[in-house]
């Protein structure tokens, strides 16, 4: 069993993989830059370590965190979401130092992080991948001819992209010519690869993605899909598991074409498989994701497994103690990435201090968050500040429950997305299940909502909106 933990990353996902190592005995050792001296995965960890005043660069600093977990006596390295958690230069740096990287081998982070290596190895798996490029574009007039022959839109990607970025839709060639630099720009800038790929853009698709965990001794198993639809630019807003708007035929289909992926290249550890899905219900690979995922919350909510103490398990060379059959979801969980943002002013991050914080409770209700009342939000890092997480047993009560606890959470000193996500809930189309990646621009006055109303009011307003919709 490992017995002690660096957490290469920083926030909530550094606290959640500290607590998950406090029930499992683990020891944790946190690490952060000069601006976070004072986050909460700093006080909750067992040892933590300063790794440099630049607030970036020491997060991706791949010697001095591997070194530094060598110095601590770690015996393994969790890197959470982001900054180095599907680089391969880290798990490669890991292996050479005897240190335990908490995820898959660097050959599969390298292969199913360069987009175009990936669709070669579902295509080989026999799983649908979206028509496209079969390796990266060697020039402007190389994508001018492709996009001829799929046909616009076409989606422009950076090979090494991920995270939203690096991505631009043409609807037309003088659309694909001025962002062809664009994205190889984008790519160049935050992937450090001028690599991009051509797809057929999928309009308005549904975006549904299945979390697997597999162990080193072959076996593979799936808990079910999330459904990652409310997306603004790429970004979620709201995720739900399971999916509302898929049949029971077509959850297993996703759930075994996950697996096949996921053994196809000996993937070890928990990922997620992504998928876009059109109006036709035809189902197309997107990606898979080396890592544990911020809405891994609502798998654990209708599941009852807590996938990072899986990933530790599987780290130390534990079996999967489960198999397929034995995994059952029960009731909906949907998570709200509440966001220190303006949504009435496009957005804008709004950093700064936290006044007051209050986080929901009652049944059914998780918060993961790395903030608390007097903390200072520093502007280098995600706008997200707090996870909201419900769980009910039926999608009606799901979405009340959803409106109590967004009214319950109480956030001040900074602006939140917390209104805007009241208003996606009161939607007839939410509320329905039916939704897809054109949800919030074709709803462009979700952001015109008034706050003068009481909340109590407000969720009253909510709840008799959902009760007509119910019998209708």
């Amino acid at each position: 069993m490992i017995k002690k933990i660096l957490i290469a990353n920083r926030g909530e996902i550094a606290v959640r993989i500290v607590r998950a190592c406090a029930e499992l005995g683990v020891k944790s050792v946190a690490i952060y830059a000069e601006p976070d001296r004072h986050a909460l995965h700093v006080k909750k960890a067992d040892e933590s370590y300063n790794i440099g005043p630049d607030s970036i660069a020491g997060y991706l600093n791949v010697h001095r965190i591997v070194n530094l977990a060598v110095a601590t006596g770690c015996d393994a390295l969790h890197p959470g979401y982001g900054f180095l958690s599907e680089n391969p230069d880290l798990a490669a740096a890991c292996r050479r130092r005897g240190i335990k990287f908490i995820g898959p081998s660097a050959e599969v982070i390298h292969r199913m992080g360069d987009k175009t290596q990936a669709r070669k190895a579902m295509i080989a798996a026999g799983i649908p991948v979206t028509p496209g490029s079969e390796g990266n574009l060697d020039s402007l007039q190389e994508a001018i001819e492709l996009a001829e022959k799929i046909g616009y839109p076409v989606m422009l990607k950076a090979t090494s992209g991920g995270g939203g970025r690096g991505i631009r839709r043409c609807d037309n060639q003088p659309d694909l010519e001025k962002n062809y630099d664009r994205v190889i720009s984008e790519a160049t800038k935050a992937f450090g690869s001028a690599d991009v790929f051509m797809e057929k853009c999928i309009v308005n698709p549904r975006h549904i993605e299945v979390q697997i965990l597999a162990d080193s001794y072959g076996n593979v198993v799936h808990l079910f899909e999330r459904d990652c639809s409310i997306q603004r630019r790429h970004q979620k807003l709201v995720e739900i598991a399971p999916s509302p708007q898929l049949s029971n035929d077509m959850r297993q289909t996703l759930g075994e074409y996950a697996i096949k992926a996921a053994a196809s290249v000996k993937y070890e550890n928990a990922g997620t498989v992504e998928f876009l899905l059109d109006h036709q219900d035809n189902i197309y690979f997107m990606e898979m994701n080396t890592r544990v995922q911020v809405e891994h919350t609502v798998t654990e909510a209708i599941t009852g497994i807590d996938i990072v103490q899986q990933q530790i398990l599987i780290a130390s060379s534990e079996a999967l103690p489960f198999k397929q059959e034995d995994i059952q979801m029960r009731g909906f969980a949907m998570e709200f990435r509440i966001n220190a943002e303006d949504p009435k002013n496009d957005f804008l991050p709004s950093f700064g201090r936290i006044t007051r914080y209050f986080a929901p409770g009652g049944p059914g209700i998780r918060t993961d968050s790395a903030i608390y009342s007097g903390y200072q939000i520093p502007p280098y890092y995600d706008s997200m500040c707090v996870k909201l997480t419900v769980w009910a047993l039926t999608w009606e009560q799901l979405i009340r429950r959803s409106v109590r606890a967004l009214n319950d959470i109480n956030v001040q000193g900074v602006k939140t997305t917390i209104p805007y996500q009241l208003e996606i809930l009161k939607t007839a189309e939410f509320q329905s299940g039916k939704i897809d990646t054109g949800f919030v621009e074709s709803h462009p006055d979700l952001a015109n909502y008034s706050l003068r109303r009481p909340p109590r009011e407000l969720a009253a307003a909510i709840a008799a909106a959902i009760s007509a919709h119910m019998r209708m």
